[in-house]
């Protein structure tokens, strides 16, 4: 690659990471490929994040990723099969009083146009905390999603704003 073309590439693989940026910090734990590519395989992967006003929960989020030389540069548009589960990891201590529904992670999809949303709905009356996962373009967003929750302990009221 000429120069030139290089750091064009490592600007959108830049801009498309920072694009993707959610309010959750994200660690990926694993991956599996699933389509063999000599540029880069496609791939499962699973990605852990800690929810961010709720020490204790962590989601784990798997989702397709696409390889080759689009997903090398993160300008591939990734499906939209995403699955999620939430667990109680540690004592459950929310930081704040929580909005009844709000995003706390999203990552793009694609360059622009999709993203993969995980959003916290809280159950007061079952003191349940639903986490869903759904996938939105600007034109067209899809039905594809999962849900998972997260019963709070006996004794700890969940604030609600």
């Amino acid at each position: 690659m000429k120069p030139s073309v290089r750091a064009l590439a490592r600007n959108l693989a830049l801009l498309a990471t920072l694009s993707g940026a959610g309010l959750a910090h994200t660690e990926e734990i694993a991956s599996v490929n699933t389509n063999f590519r000599f540029t880069g395989s496609d791939r499962v992967s699973v990605d852990a994040y800690d929810d961010p006003l709720v020490q204790g929960v962590t989601c784990y989020v798997s989702r397709a990723r696409t390889g080759g030389v689009k997903g090398t540069l993160g300008i591939a548009e990734d499906p939209t099969e995403a699955s999620i589960a939430c667990r109680q990891v540690g004592p459950i201590k929310i930081a704040q009083p929580l909005k009844q529904k709000t995003d706390v992670f999203s990552a793009g999809m694609s360059f622009i146009f999709k993203t993969l949303h995980v959003v916290r709905i809280v159950d007061t009356k079952r003191n349940t905390l639903v986490y869903l996962t759904y996938s939105d373009r600007i034109t067209t967003g899809s039905a594809k999603n999962s849900v998972t929750a997260v019963p709070v302990p006996e004794g700890t009221t969940i604030p609600v704003k």
